[in-house]
Protein backbone atom coordinates (compact mmCIF):
# COMPACT_ATOMS: atom_id res chain seq x y z
CA UNK A 1 0.00 0.00 0.00
CA UNK A 2 1.34 3.43 -1.21
CA UNK A 3 0.78 4.93 2.48
CA UNK A 4 1.77 8.69 3.18
CA UNK A 5 4.10 7.54 6.20
CA UNK A 6 5.72 4.27 7.39
CA UNK A 7 4.33 2.35 9.84
CA UNK A 8 0.61 2.93 9.63
CA UNK A 9 -2.32 1.37 12.30
CA UNK A 10 -4.75 -0.12 9.64
CA UNK A 11 -8.15 -1.07 10.00
CA UNK A 12 -10.40 -2.60 7.05
CA UNK A 13 -13.20 -1.68 6.06
CA UNK A 14 -16.25 -2.90 3.67
CA UNK A 15 -18.89 0.11 2.72
CA UNK A 16 -22.56 -1.08 3.77
CA UNK A 17 -25.68 -0.09 2.53
CA UNK A 18 -26.05 2.02 5.02
CA UNK A 19 -23.45 4.02 4.22
CA UNK A 20 -24.60 5.13 0.99
CA UNK A 21 -26.44 8.69 0.74
CA UNK A 22 -28.92 9.52 -2.32
CA UNK A 23 -25.79 10.50 -4.67
CA UNK A 24 -25.09 6.29 -4.69
CA UNK A 25 -21.80 6.97 -2.60
CA UNK A 26 -20.44 6.52 0.87
CA UNK A 27 -21.77 9.39 2.94
CA UNK A 28 -19.52 12.15 4.43
CA UNK A 29 -20.22 11.48 7.59
CA UNK A 30 -19.89 7.56 7.24
CA UNK A 31 -16.25 8.98 6.82
CA UNK A 32 -15.91 10.65 9.54
CA UNK A 33 -17.18 7.75 11.60
CA UNK A 34 -14.40 5.37 10.06
CA UNK A 35 -12.40 7.80 11.40
CA UNK A 36 -13.38 7.35 14.79
CA UNK A 37 -13.52 3.67 14.34
CA UNK A 38 -9.49 3.56 13.45
CA UNK A 39 -8.89 5.73 15.88
CA UNK A 40 -11.05 4.27 18.55
CA UNK A 41 -9.29 0.89 17.32
CA UNK A 42 -5.52 2.07 17.47
CA UNK A 43 -5.76 3.53 21.36
CA UNK A 44 -7.22 -0.16 22.30
CA UNK A 45 -4.20 -1.72 20.75
CA UNK A 46 -2.12 0.71 22.42
CA UNK A 47 -3.70 -0.74 25.88
CA UNK A 48 -6.11 2.60 26.25
CA UNK A 49 -9.75 1.66 26.14
CA UNK A 50 -12.85 2.34 27.56
CA UNK A 51 -12.35 0.58 30.56
CA UNK A 52 -8.65 2.89 31.23
CA UNK A 53 -10.26 5.95 30.26
CA UNK A 54 -13.14 5.34 33.24
CA UNK A 55 -10.43 4.12 35.44
CA UNK A 56 -8.35 6.98 34.82
CA UNK A 57 -11.19 9.90 34.56
CA UNK A 58 -9.55 10.89 31.71
CA UNK A 59 -10.53 10.53 27.42
CA UNK A 60 -9.15 12.15 24.42
CA UNK A 61 -12.05 14.13 22.79
CA UNK A 62 -11.92 15.09 19.07
CA UNK A 63 -11.69 19.28 19.34
CA UNK A 64 -11.26 19.83 15.27
CA UNK A 65 -11.06 17.80 11.87
CA UNK A 66 -9.78 18.13 8.41
CA UNK A 67 -10.95 16.60 6.11
CA UNK A 68 -9.59 15.97 2.17
CA UNK A 69 -12.52 13.94 0.42
CA UNK A 70 -10.39 13.40 -2.62
CA UNK A 71 -12.49 10.18 -4.43
CA UNK A 72 -15.95 8.49 -3.59
CA UNK A 73 -16.39 5.21 -1.98
CA UNK A 74 -18.95 2.77 -3.31
CA UNK A 75 -20.99 0.21 -1.80
CA UNK A 76 -19.37 -3.46 -1.24
CA UNK A 77 -15.74 -1.88 -1.84
CA UNK A 78 -13.19 -3.05 0.52
CA UNK A 79 -11.17 -0.04 1.85
CA UNK A 80 -8.27 0.03 4.42
CA UNK A 81 -7.75 3.45 6.72
CA UNK A 82 -4.38 4.19 8.39
CA UNK A 83 -3.65 6.68 11.31
CA UNK A 84 -0.23 7.74 13.12
CA UNK A 85 -0.29 9.94 15.77
CA UNK A 86 1.63 12.48 14.52
CA UNK A 87 1.83 15.81 17.15
CA UNK A 88 1.70 15.76 21.00
CA UNK A 89 2.78 18.01 23.37
CA UNK A 90 2.30 15.59 26.42
CA UNK A 91 -0.15 17.34 28.09
CA UNK A 92 -3.08 18.49 26.65
CA UNK A 93 -3.14 18.12 22.80
CA UNK A 94 -2.71 15.16 20.17
CA UNK A 95 -2.85 15.22 16.58
CA UNK A 96 -3.87 11.96 14.43
CA UNK A 97 -3.61 11.78 10.43
CA UNK A 98 -5.56 9.49 8.65
CA UNK A 99 -5.68 8.20 4.86
CA UNK A 100 -8.41 6.11 3.18
CA UNK A 101 -6.97 3.59 0.43
CA UNK A 102 -8.89 1.38 -1.86
CA UNK A 103 -6.53 -1.88 -2.26
CA UNK A 104 -7.89 -2.85 -5.68
CA UNK A 105 -6.66 0.62 -7.39
CA UNK A 106 -4.03 1.76 -4.79
CA UNK A 107 -6.30 5.29 -4.58
CA UNK A 108 -6.36 7.48 -1.91
CA UNK A 109 -10.09 8.47 -1.45
CA UNK A 110 -9.54 10.56 2.41
CA UNK A 111 -6.47 12.56 3.94
CA UNK A 112 -7.31 13.99 7.47
CA UNK A 113 -6.38 15.36 10.17
CA UNK A 114 -7.90 15.24 13.95
CA UNK A 115 -7.14 17.28 17.13
CA UNK A 116 -7.65 15.71 20.00
CA UNK A 117 -7.56 17.34 24.03
CA UNK A 118 -7.45 15.64 27.10
CA UNK A 119 -10.43 15.90 29.12
CA UNK A 120 -11.52 14.93 32.63
CA UNK A 121 -14.90 11.95 32.02
CA UNK A 122 -16.35 13.20 35.25
CA UNK A 123 -16.29 16.83 34.40
CA UNK A 124 -16.00 17.56 30.62
CA UNK A 125 -13.05 20.06 31.31
CA UNK A 126 -9.62 19.95 29.67
CA UNK A 127 -7.12 17.93 31.71
CA UNK A 128 -3.49 16.59 31.66
CA UNK A 129 -2.54 13.65 30.35
CA UNK A 130 -2.13 11.32 32.74
CA UNK A 131 1.72 8.91 32.54
CA UNK A 132 -0.47 6.18 31.18
CA UNK A 133 -1.70 8.60 27.73
CA UNK A 134 1.72 10.07 28.01
CA UNK A 135 3.16 6.25 27.95
CA UNK A 136 0.55 4.67 25.60
CA UNK A 137 0.09 7.32 23.28
CA UNK A 138 3.98 8.20 23.06
CA UNK A 139 4.96 4.54 22.10
CA UNK A 140 2.84 5.62 18.50
CA UNK A 141 4.08 9.11 18.15
CA UNK A 142 5.93 9.17 15.05
CA UNK A 143 9.38 10.24 15.50
CA UNK A 144 10.47 13.59 13.13
CA UNK A 145 13.11 12.64 10.44
CA UNK A 146 16.74 13.49 11.45
CA UNK A 147 17.62 16.51 9.16
CA UNK A 148 20.35 16.07 6.96
CA UNK A 149 23.55 17.88 7.35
Amino acid sequence: MNWDLSTPFVIDIKVAADDIDGLGHANNAVYVSWLERCAWRHSQSLGLDLAEYRRLDRAMAVVRHEIDYLAAAYEEQELQMATWIVESDQRLKMDRRFQLIRPEDGATLLRARTTFVCIELSSGRPKRMPPEFIEGYGRALMQPFPLEL
